[in-house]
């Protein structure tokens, strides 16, 4: 039984590349095949496999449980039989199903009253999860409950011959003359986007993306592998929105993130319709991070601060010596710089990211004010809705109210 249940984790483990592992009866953990490791922040309640091990023994041999915790990590779960005796659990996991990992980051804070500061750690590991759709997770389902419910046969390979068809002369001469005009076009239509990019430009960007002409024409230049095709078309303009988003002065720990995730999703993806769907939401990802954290148009010292602040939105300690003592500048001449930069006090601009952040949380509805305002680095409740009110022309409580209707 063990050495078939290690068989089967290994070969799941080998395609889909999602960790799995084996629980006892008691919750003891047997065999793991582990690539992700949670982060401490995120409290793995003890009771979690217990909990699943419950949930499958009261259930019949042919059901899989999809669970998801309370930090929205999903796991793929069969239990372990032996006749009709329960012995315990597979689980295959974590996973997530939704590809806006941004929205999810700031539920899971918010609903987990989680600490802002952590928020770079919990974007890099969750976008570094696989991302399945519903199907998918029920297909894997399936797969389980039946590999562990019968024999393991072991499977030998029969190999053919690669038969090369001849090159057809004619057809690759008429190819080389379209390949000027196609490349030219190409190339016309990725500088726009870039430029769109750069500049944060979503409605130039959606209206490029609207016809995908240019990309059509070029993604059959695999011939019968035309999925193949887009997909590197799609890799290729993962790697050219990182680069505009990059001119734009994001941050590379940003940039690097997302690039992950987007390259992840694209080879998941199965058909072109996705994968279209998948390009318009890669592009205007890119846009919000250059809306939300471009800094290229500020002079380098005035850029590092800038990257400073934004990694570190959630630090009470945030303040015009303490930032000049971490960026190793003075903080007289850093203040001059920024306002003649950015056209406020380093302190303003504090108070507006903080106060965008917080708009975040008022949207959800899940948090109080007060809890909201300690949240985003405030430590005074009064000074938090009188800065927001400033900014907003509205209290928090309005603010959220409003969002509510």
């Amino acid at each position: 039984m063990e050495e078939k249940l290690e068989r089967i984790s290994q070969m799941i483990h080998s395609i889909t590349k999602i960790d799995i592992r084996w629980y006892d009866y008691d919750g003891n953990m047997i065999y793991p095949l582990i690539n992700h490791s949670i982060p401490s922040v995120l409290n793995q309640p003890d009771n979690e496999c217990f909990h699943i091990n419950e949930v499958l023994r009261k259930n019949q041999r042919n059901h899989y449980y999809h669970y998801i915790n309370t930090y929205g990590l999903e796991y793929i779960t069969v239990g372990i039989w032996r006749s009709n005796s329960f012995h315990g659990s597979i689980v295959i996991g974590p996973i997530i199903t939704s590809i806006s990992v941004m929205d999810l980051i700031s539920d899971i804070i918010s609903k987990n009253n989680l600490p802002i500061g952590k928020r770079k750690q919990l974007e890099e590991f969750y976008q570094s999860l696989p991302v399945l759709s519903q199907t998918e997770c029920k297909h894997i389902g399936e797969l389980l409950v039946n590999m562990s419910h019968h024999d393991f046969m072991n499977a030998q390979k029969i190999s053919s011959p690669t038969l090369k068809p001849a090159p057809n002369q004619h057809i690759r001469k008429m190819d080389m003359e379209g390949d000027k005009q196609i490349i030219e076009n190409r190339y016309e239509y990725q500088n726009k986007l870039m430029n769109a990019i750069t500049k944060g430009n979503k409605v130039e960007v959606n209206h490029l993306l609207h016809s995908m002409s240019e990309l059509v024409a070029f993604s059959d230049r695999v011939p019968g592998k035309p999925i193949r095709s887009f997909k590197n078309i799609a890799f290729v303009m993962n790697t050219l929105s990182r680069v505009a988003a990059e001119r734009s002065g994001v941050h590379p720990i940003y940039l690097h993130n997302i690039s992950e995730r987007f390259a992840i999703l694209i080879e998941r993806t199965t058909n072109i319709p996705k994968l279209k769907k998948l390009m318009v939401l890669m592009a205007n990802d890119y846009c919000d991070l250059v809306i939300t954290f471009s800094s290229g148009h500020y002079s380098p010292m005035i850029k590092k601060a800038v990257d400073y602040i934004q990694l570190n939105l959630g630090e009470e300690s945030l303040s015009l010596h303490y930032i000049a003592k971490q960026i190793h500048v003075n903080p007289s001449h850093l203040s001059r710089k920024f306002k003649e930069d950015t056209g406020m006090t380093l302190t303003e601009f504090i108070q507006r990211k903080r106060v965008d952040e917080a708009k975040l949380y008022l949207q959800k509805g899940n948090l109080s004010v007060t809890d909201i305002a300690y949240m985003v680095g405030f430590n005074d409740l009064n000074y938090f809705s009188k800065v927001f009110k400033k900014l907003n022309n509205q209290t928090p409580s309005q603010y959220a109210k409003e969002r509510k209707m």
